[in-house]
């Protein structure tokens, strides 16, 4: 751990992937962390403590302490971060810090930074009349509206070219989607209350059974080759690196070029559903295809820029891969998510563990099970099949 409290070496820090912060131990359970400023202002400080009663760490940003100068701003963020950690341990944090579920969505997002969580509380939370509920009176009742009219909202099905959006009716999958991050946010400041109450919060957000239907559209690795060689040659790089790796669309596109350690072969995933950073190790011939990409490039460009320099992103990447399906004469219904599943496939084709595959494409074990355990199942039944007597 680097020393904080040392001028010169705070300076030389260079910021984490995931904008994790660098932590300093103060004492047991408790820490103060500094994140250095990607555009040269003074950079953010945190504190994070160990919470016995959730049995876990939170954090807290603390600021950048724009009044103070020298070595008196480490020395006012350790004494912030250690009275912090002291009500955190004495189980007064919540009382002084989160009263609404607003709060919670906000502290929840500290805690546990996610793209996705973040928009799901600006599009359905902190709008809404349940943002303001204090989570000492919140009940089943709430919920229960709140999640009514979560179901009632209609969810955009595209946008056109000239900016005309779309709507379709929100599917049940997506319901289930949507209420996770704020079940999440409220777990971690609320104790489940007795069933079949109105105290109940959590019953309210139970996510519908048998919603979530298994992807079954697939293409192989000579369609996605068809799709690559039918793609505009501004999209081209973007699209191959779907087929290559297993990743979501937007966790490709999130990539900067510091992400990727050409020596070890190594790709640093930082923004992702799951919030969690994770690293993975490039074959040879993929880890070429990245330092053709990065190369000449700055280590805050993105590794996959479009014309402009921008990094893509789903208005961006939708019409060109429509347009590549259409001219590779592949099914109409293909998008960018569906060269994630087709290698997610092969991956457990090729007999890959499973826990490798959930690693690599950053989601669960019990996912990845229930998605793809057909495929299997499927060998299994031909292992056996080739040792009938």
């Amino acid at each position: 751990m680097p020393d904080l409290s040392r001028i010169k070496e705070r300076d030389k820090l260079k910021p984490k992937a995931g904008d994790e912060p660098h932590w300093q131990r103060l004492r047991q359970g408790s820490y103060v962390g500094f994140r250095p400023s990607k555009k040269g202002k003074r950079g953010t400080w945190f504190a994070r403590a160990y919470d016995p009663d959730g049995n876990n760490y939170r954090r807290k940003p603390l600021g950048d302490y724009g009044a103070l100068s020298g070595h008196d701003v480490f020395t006012q963020a350790k004494v912030d971060a250690e009275n912090w950690a002291e009500t955190v341990e004495s189980g007064g944090e919540r009382a002084r810090d989160m009263v609404t579920v607003k709060d919670a969505c906000e502290a929840y997002l500290v805690e546990k930074p996610s793209v996705i969580a973040e928009g799901v509380f600006r599009r359905h939370v902190y709008s809404d009349p349940i943002a303001k509920v204090k989570l000492d009176k919140l009940r089943r009742h709430h919920l229960k509206a709140w999640r009514k009219r979560l179901e009632e909202a209609p969810a955009l099905l595209t946008r056109s070219k000239k900016g005309e959006k779309r709507w379709k009716e929100r599917a049940r999958s997506t319901v289930n989607r949507d209420m996770v991050p704020l079940r999440a946010a409220l777990g971690m400041v609320l104790k489940p209350g007795a069933p079949n109450t109105d105290a109940a919060w959590q019953e309210a957000l139970k996510p519908f059974k048998g919603a979530d239907k298994r992807r079954e559209l697939y293409l192989d690795r000579e369609e996605r080759r068809r799709l690559i060689d039918a793609t505009s040659e501004e999209a081209l790089p973007f699209v191959k690196g779907l087929c290559l790796l297993p990743l979501r669309p937007g966790a490709l596109a999130s990539l900067t070029v510091r992400d990727f350690d050409k020596r070890t072969r190594t790709l640093t995933i930082g923004k992702d559903k799951n919030g969690n950073p994770r690293q993975i190790s490039l074959p040879q011939v993929i880890a070429d295809f990245f330092a053709e990409q990065v190369r000449s490039r700055m280590p805050a460009a993105p590794i996959f820029a479009r014309a402009d320099g921008k990094k893509w992103n789903k208005d961006a990447w939708k019409y060109p891969v429509k347009d590549a399906v259409k001219a590779a004469g592949l099914p109409g219904a293909t998008a960018a998510y569906t060269l994630r599943h087709s290698v997610i496939t092969d991956l457990i084709r090729a007999r890959l563990p499973i826990l490798t595959v959930a690693q690599l494409s950053g989601t669960s074990v019990a996912i990845i099970e229930k998605h793809y355990g057909h495929l299997v199942r499927d060998d299994a039944e031909e292992a056996l099949a080739s040792i009938a007597i």
